[in-house]
């Protein structure tokens, strides 16, 4: 019951509960029709045919002239301090005692004042909405626009953060002790990482406290999405669904989507179809039937009528997105979550029991969701929804699919997150393309490599599963590539669909602007997005964004105090970046001497 009612919340609209601190903002939208589509020509939004365009503008990452044309002397000076300190291994392994040690020997008002000369002054935009519009005009100016971030998380011991984890993440009959979690390792509540901040770079980390906390959350994400659409026409803003429900029902979820498509595998294996790509697994339906009535799921009768044309079409195949679509509320199989346990033998239920307030607690996470979108839908801004950790990220995707599914009708509202990290990276973009061409609504996509790999990486050995991170960069950079060509591709027929190439990689930059030119995307098309960290990669951002491509930076904003964890992990970010990350702070250099030289040191951005 409890898995029908997550999907039919999100497409068909969400049931009464008890009144949100908000209410929704804007009338309902209609769900997308499932239209089907034949291939890449039936795609909405397919370009007709166009005329001799102009070729791409040439962009010079090396000209620093151009580059820090936005940039005040002062304003260099203080980067190339601050990412060369950020590159130190002595003064990170001790900042947050200096940190400390600072503020009480300076007090609060003038330790206030040397964060924003220095750390919180290059990485962060302000404290608070008013304060963080002259940044985005004056990048706005310069071609470079802004996803805005509330950069605010709560300032947890490792102690409380480790006890909140575990209280949250186990349902009440494993708390209770009357019964064990049938969930799979990886999505299982572990001591050792209760606390998430542990070995994570630049991503915020929300625990778990109470429904009004979450209630909380999601009126700052309402006002930063509303600064957002104040402060441009074209703006994003981001947002992580842990902080809109308890973690508990993320990691249940993961875990039947990740059993389901596992069960999906063992079936193609029986049909002799393993290791093939994903989208090339079709299973022959007849075949299917016998072995899963063989099974003693249900009855031939019943069996018979799961698999029918109006579900699957009249191929006699199922493929990957059909097997997935098995598991909503229009199908008879939902009431028969059962897959095999292969250790055991035994077949199993996919879902456990929930409580009544747990049910409660879920529905309101997806009601919170459904607000945020349709605000983001009534100023004009898009959401972007980061990616988490592996054993959230399944059903984060899923959920934000289905949000896809009901808001990216005329364009992509919301934005998924593809970790390339990822081993099955590929999979997962190749798998949603395919179903927002049949399904007809508007692909969005941000691409990135990831921010929790040492914390995966540990975890998977500690609890003993396979490590779902590339084994090492050049692989996770292929994958990358892999996936950007796959979508840029996807752009070339469907002029509706974007993706934000969300990288500090500069051959990645380079490789997206040769292969935009091979298949004539243009920037005026505004179908593909370039992104980076503020206070980071001036020497891209810039360039682009004069060049007439679409840039953003990622833009956080807060008060000092409740913003120095996000910067203590910024700076930890830094020290393996920087350390490689050697152009930087050469251009940097480049463009001070010129200065100096030319008697332009007290240049003006005009």
């Amino acid at each position: 019951m409890a898995l029908r009612c997550i999907v039919s919340v999100l497409r068909f609209g969400t049931p009464r509960v008890a009144p949100l601190s908000t209410a929704p903002v804007a009338r309902e939208q209609s769900a997308a029709g499932e239209q089907s589509a034949a291939g890449r020509e039936a795609t909405p939004g397919c370009r007709a045919a166009e005329g001799a365009r102009p070729p791409l503008p040439v962009v010079d990452f090396g000209n620093t002239q151009e580059a820090y044309r936005s940039r005040r002397s002062w304003e260099l000076a203080r980067s190339l301090l601050v990412l060369r300190l950020c590159a130190s291994p002595a003064l990170l392994a001790h900042h947050e005692q200096l940190l400390h040690l600072t503020r009480r020997l300076l007090g609060q008002r003038l330790f206030d004042k040397l964060m924003k000369m220095t750390f919180y002054g290059q990485f962060v935009a302000g404290e608070d909405q008013e304060s963080i519009r002259p940044l985005i005009q004056h990048n706005r100016a310069f071609g470079v626009g802004s996803i805005l971030d509330y950069g605010v998380e709560e300032d947890l011991s490792p102690q409380e953060a480790e006890h909140k984890e575990m209280e949250s993440c186990t349902s009440a009959v494993e708390r209770e002790g009357s019964g064990t979690s049938k969930r799979e390792k990886q999505y299982q509540a572990h001591r050792a990482f209760g606390d998430r901040r542990d070995g994570v770079i630049s991503a915020r980390t929300y625990f778990y406290a109470n429904e009004a906390k979450c209630d909380s959350h999601m009126e700052t994400f309402l006002r930063c999405i509303e600064a957002s659409g104040k402060a441009s026409d074209d703006g994003f803003s981001a947002i992580k669904l842990t902080a809109l429900g308890r973690p508990q029902f993320l990691l249940q979820f993961s875990d039947v989507l990740t059993k389901w498509r596992r069960f999906f595998h063992q079936m193609a294996a029986e049909q002799g179809k393993a290791g093939l790509a994903a989208m090339d697994m079709k299973l022959e339906v007849a075949v299917l039937q016998e072995s899963v009535a063989k099974m003693g799921i249900a009855s031939r009768t019943e069996i018979e009528s799961w698999f029918t044309a109006e579900t699957l079409g009249v191929s006699g195949t199922l493929d990957l997105l059909d097997w997935s679509s098995l598991i909503d509320s229009r199908t008879e199989l939902s009431k028969h979550l059962v897959v095999p346990n292969m250790q055991t033998g035994q077949l199993e239920p996919l879902l456990s029991q929930f409580t009544e307030e747990e049910e409660l607690q879920m529905t309101r996470m997806l009601q919170r969701m459904d607000i945020l979108a349709k605000k983001a839908t009534e100023v004009g801004v898009r959401l972007m929804v980061d990616a988490e950790q592996t054993y959230f990220q399944p059903a984060i995707s899923r959920l934000t699919l289905e949000m896809q599914r009901k808001f990216n009708i005329e364009k992509p509202l919301i934005f998924n997150t593809y970790q390339c990290y990822l081993k099955d990276a590929y999979d997962n973009v190749t798998l949603d393309v395919e179903l927002a061409r049949r399904e007809g609504w508007c692909f969005g996509a941000k691409l990135v490599r990831g921010a929790y790999m040492a914390q995966e990486r540990a975890r998977a050995a500690e609890i003993g599963y396979e490590d779902p991170i590339n084994p090492t960069y050049e692989a996770t950079h292929a994958m990358y590539h892999r996936c950007l060509n796959y979508v840029l591709e996807e752009l070339k027929h469907n002029a509706k669909a974007k993706v934000m190439v969300a990288s500090h990689n500069e051959d990645t930059v380079r490789f997206t602007l040769r292969r935009m030119e091979e298949l004539g995307l243009h920037p005026a098309d505004r179908q593909v997005y370039f992104g980076q960290l503020l206070g980071m990669c001036d020497q891209i951002s810039f360039p682009l964004g004069q060049a007439g491509f679409p840039v953003y930076k990622y833009v956080p904003y807060g008060p000092v105090m409740e913003v120095l964890p996000y910067l203590s992990r910024r700076a930890l970010e830094n020290s393996g970046v920087m350390k490689g990350a050697w152009r930087e702070r050469q251009l940097l250099w480049q463009e001070l001497k010129r200065r100096l030289r030319t008697g332009s040191l007290f240049h003006r951005p005009a």
